[in-house]
């Protein structure tokens, strides 16, 4: 089974990925991990990606494709993906569904945490405490909000007609949106 969570920064959606991955025995691919690991590494991509996430701008899509194809293609993860992240843009939405129908694969529920910016705002001031990532300052966290609703709107729209869609209230507690995806899932 593949599912796409997708949401805005801090909406919950590396939190529910990790419990799908429990439950399912899939692979989480978590595109803010993946970049992540990139700058830990000090690549040349590594590089690029820091200064897009320093600005509150999302890492470009050729960069964010090349990476996401390469684990799509994955015969090991086939018909096992959970999508934390991804896609962000029309044209990422667009090569996940040609590059999933490649591989003979589909995506069987997308999830929308629906949260507000001041939600968001209280959950990642929390975030910066506990887990002291460098790119949960507040200012960060505002553009990347604004950009994340402007650019991924198209997304949204994309997505919303189709069956598999499901909406769900992200301002609620963590078990409380666990449950509501578990009984949507039958899991």
């Amino acid at each position: 089974m593949n599912i796409v969570l997708f949401g805005p920064p801090g909406a919950g959606k590396g939190t529910q990925a990790k419990n799908l991955v429990n439950k399912l025995n899939s692979f989480q691919i978590s595109t803010g991990d993946i970049l992540r690991d990139e700058i830990k590494k000090d690549s040349d991509v590594g590089k690029r990606i820091i200064n897009y996430m320093n600005e509150g701008k999302f890492v470009d899509d050729e960069i964010v494709n090349k990476i996401i194809k390469n684990i799509i293609y994955d015969p090991n993860k086939k018909n096992k993906l959970i999508f934390d992240g991804y896609p962000r843009t029309i044209e990422q939405a667009k090569n996940l569904d040609i590059w999933l129908n490649d591989t003979n694969q589909k995506i069987n529920y997308i999830f929308f945490l629906n949260v507000n910016k001041e939600t968001i705002i209280k959950r990642i001031e929390k975030r910066k405490i506990l887990e002291k990532r460098s790119d949960d300052d507040l200012n960060t966290i505002v553009k990347r909000y604004d950009k994340y609703m402007d650019t991924t709107k198209p997304v949204l729209d994309y997505y919303s007609d189709k069956s598999n869609f499901k909406e769900i209230d992200g301002s609620l507690e963590i078990d409380q949106i666990t449950s509501k995806i578990s009984s949507i899932l039958k899991v």
